[in-house]
């Protein structure tokens, strides 16, 4: 079980320690994985917007990336990994049972600030929101037909409310240093 964190932007003073806490309590708790190699990468605007263009052909910064690095989307190619977000999941139906979870998952926390501010929520509710949605990705859900979108939004709403009846989402701000 690997669980990576990087912050490489300085909008947002988040606490990883506590961040941590909730991913391991939702990946096990929440989504019933044991084995996962999992790398959450928070990053500035312009950075999300190079990842978003090189690998998914779209222009500027967006909240969330997922790639998946499972064995199954590998295609048989060796060498390197073919780099797919899992919108296009080969099945089109979420994983189930005990599967491993292994990937990337970039987070713009840029997106968060302004999120948050329009749906009058707190950028901290707002990542872990965005690690939800990553995670889902990973497990095979999908949000691109409408249909899809609905069933992904109730669950990912689930599982953001059972983490927030167990941690203060909101202490993930971290009081920055003077």
């Amino acid at each position: 079980m690997t669980l990576c964190l990087r912050n490489r932007q300085r909008d947002c003073p988040i606490d990883l320690r506590r961040l941590r806490r909730v991913l391991r309590f939702a990946l096990e708790r929440s989504f019933g994985v044991s084995d996962y190699e999992l790398c959450f990468h928070f990053v500035p605007a312009r950075e999300m917007a190079r990842v978003n263009e090189e690998f998914l052909d779209h222009m500027g910064p967006t909240d969330v990336i997922t790639f998946n690095h499972n064995e199954v989307f590998r295609g048989g190619q060796t060498g390197s990994l073919r780099y797919s977000r899992l919108e296009t999941c080969a099945t089109g139906r979420p994983v189930s049972g005990d599967a491993s979870l292994h990937g990337e998952i970039f987070i713009c926390l840029e997106v968060a600030l302004a999120q948050a501010r329009e749906f009058r929520t707190s950028w901290p509710e707002e990542v872990v929101r965005y690690c939800v949605h990553g995670l889902l990705h990973l497990r095979g859900y999908d949000d691109v037909r409408a249909a899809d979108r609905r069933k992904m939004k109730r669950e990912e709403d689930r599982i953001v409310n059972e983490l927030g009846q167990h941690f203060a989402v909101a202490r993930l701000k971290r009081a920055r240093l003077k």
